[in-house]
């Protein structure tokens, strides 16, 4: 999350990752994913600054974890060079 200022002084904290589009014109318009769009008192550059030092520290972050936290579930380890497939014999049918 990144945080941001309304104009009227109030702070928020955005998804970087549902940002669509950002305007300045003049004032800096951010327009989200579902259309939903946000005036800021940061300028363009540093709202992609924001977004960009945001990205860096979820890689160095996830780079920075041990090995076994990297284990998630999620895709399954590829079979161990001993675990060979065996071969598919026909079925007989009973004639």
């Amino acid at each position: 999350m990144i945080h941001l200022t309304r104009l009227n002084a109030s702070a928020f904290v955005i998804n970087p990752d549902l940002v669509e589009r950002i305007y300045a014109n003049p004032d800096t318009t951010l327009v989200m994913v579902d259309g939903t769009t946000f005036i800021v008192a940061e300028t363009m550059h540093e709202v992609i600054d924001r977004i960009i030092d945001f990205r860096a520290a979820v890689v160095a972050r996830a780079r920075d974890l041990p090995p076994a936290s990297r284990q998630l579930g999620l895709v399954p380890r590829p079979p161990s060079p001993s675990a060979t497939p065996r071969a598919l014999r026909p079925v007989e049918k009973d004639a």
